[in-house]
């Protein structure tokens, strides 16, 4: 059995996952950063969504004011930086605290490959699935990630 944690703000992920996974696969939901840190040990893999925009701000991880300083002052662009890349820093979080479990985003990396070298340097193990991954490869690259841990 291969125990998949899904972090996001709303269902769509596990309601996906628990769709197409089939047998072989428990799928569990954090909605939030704090509740992926105390859920993380007990899973194999760690599906992360990327942006989160239906929590409320202290949900968020991430310094709003540091991040404000950043654009100018300019608060509600600090928080829509925060909410689009909630899973990277859950991710960080999650790395900080020395989890090592295989993490996947949900987020199609192809046009950001710079980016996602850093991603990869930073946060291995990481992998990244499109949002419209078909059912097999959606059981293909979760099997993978949880097997090279």
């Amino acid at each position: 059995m291969i125990h998949v944690l899904v972090v996001e703000d709303g269902f769509e992920y596990r309601d996906t996952l628990l769709r197409f996974l089939g047998e072989g696969f428990a799928v569990t939901r954090a909605g939030d950063g704090a509740e992926a840190l105390g859920a993380v040990t007990a899973h194999d893999v760690v599906l992360l969504d990327m942006r989160f925009d239906r929590v409320s701000p202290g949900q968020l991880l991430g310094d709003l004011a540091d991040t404000a300083e950043r654009f100018n002052g300019d608060p509600v662009r600090a928080r829509q930086f925060l909410e689009d890349n909630q899973g990277t820093y859950i991710l960080a979080a999650l790395r900080a605290a020395g989890h090592a479990t295989p993490a996947l985003f949900c987020h199609d990396f192809s046009g950001e490959p710079r980016r996602w070298a850093v991603l990869e340097r930073k946060y291995a193990p990481v992998s990244w699935l499109p949002d419209n991954a078909s059912p097999s490869l959606l059981r293909e690259t979760i099997r993978a990630a949880a097997t090279a841990s």
